[in-house]
Order: structure tokens, then sequence, then C-alpha cells
């Protein structure tokens, strides 16, 4: 299973100790969103990232800052629903670079696969905490319901589903035809981040 990491800052965790975390526990890709931070304070912060992803040889997505990831060689990019579109990301980024596009709907899926993205971060599953202005709850049937029009219309590209998923959510989530979930939040709510990332690893 893909298993994409989103940091997040807790009274307990900054940023850089929940991508530690994560990446200790097995995880191999981590996306730094920091959405309330300044650009200085996101660059300071994704260095130290970058760094932590190399020494695991782990990619290293910055959520929204596509400047920035031009500037730091970072793996690559997330675009969310108010973020910059994909089509001029990539113009401005080129092709050595992943781009992932956050999707609701069927048509937003395809709309990001002719601007040429890469990937796509595909929710909400459920109602979660760490976003804020959430798109309506797919749940598992709309996960099904957009992996099937995908299907339909020859759309191959990998969807990551995304939004208050919880380690037992995984397997029924992984039967609707998706790559892989992202996870924040249910990650830095266990007792132990680490061994958590572990187990939600060998869930197949």
């Amino acid at each position: 299973m893909e298993l994409q990491f989103i940091t997040h800052f807790t009274e307990k965790y900054s940023y850089y100790d929940s991508a530690r975390m994560a990446l200790e526990g097995g995880c191999r890709w981590i996306q730094l969103r920091m959405k309330d931070a300044s650009p200085e304070e996101v660059e300071q912060e994704a260095l130290r990232v970058q760094a932590l992803c190399r020494t695991y040889h782990a990619t290293f997505i910055i959520d929204d800052h596509v400047e920035l990831v031009k500037k730091l060689h970072a793996d690559g990019v997330h675009l969310g629903k108010h973020d910059m579109p994909v089509a001029e990301a990539r113009r401005l980024l080129g092709n050595g670079f992943i781009i992932g596009g956050t999707a609701n709907t069927f048509d937003d899926v395809k709309m990001h696969y002719e601007a040429g993205a890469d990937y796509i971060g595909c929710g909400p599953f459920r109602f979660t905490t760490t976003k804020k202005n959430l798109s309506p709850i797919l749940g598992l049937e709309g996960y099904r319901r957009i992996v099937s029009q995908m299907k339909e219309a020859g759309i191959n590209l990998p969807i990551v589903a995304i939004g208050g998923i919880t380690r037992e959510d995984i397997p029924a989530i992984l039967q609707t035809g998706v790559t892989g979930v992202a996870l924040s939040g249910t990650i830095l709510r266990a007792d132990n981040p680490t061994e958590e990332t572990r187990r939600i690893l060998a869930i197949k």
C-alpha cells in the first residue's frame, strides 16, 4: 500500500518531528503542509524536512509553494483547490517534478489529468479537523464511483484517499480501487506515531 504522510503541527510535535516519526515508521512519502506559515517559515522547515527525507530516501513534496519547490529542488508539489492550477505549475517546473492535485469529483480528476498531474489526492473520506473549508464528503461509495469513472474514461493515475481516515478504515478504502492513503492526524494522535505508521504499512 502506498502511504503518504502529511505533516501537521500539534501541541506535542513540530512539523519536523511529525515527519521524522513517520519516516522512522517506514513511510517514504512526506508532504510538508504549513497552511498558515509565512514563506520564510515554510522555507526554513522545508530545508530541514528535505534533508531528513534524503537520509531516508523518501519522496519530499511541498504543499502549495511552487517557487520554493523549484528553488530547493524538492521532489514535487501538491496543489489544493485554491492553489496555483496544475497546468501553470507544470509550465513553471517542467517535467522533472511530481505534481499532485486535490480532487473531490471525477471532473476534478479529469481536469488535473489533462493538465499533467502525476497523482490525485482525493477526498475528503470523512470530516477532518486538519482542513478548513471542506468539500463534500466522499465515503467509500464516492471512491468507488470516481475509480469506475476513471476506468471508463481510460484515465490511469494514482489516486490517494485523504481526509479523516483511521487505521480501521484502510482495508475497505483500498478495496474501492484507490492506490493508497494520505494520513496526518491518525498517526499523530497515536500513543506511538512511529509504531502506528508501521502498523498501517502492514495492512494489506
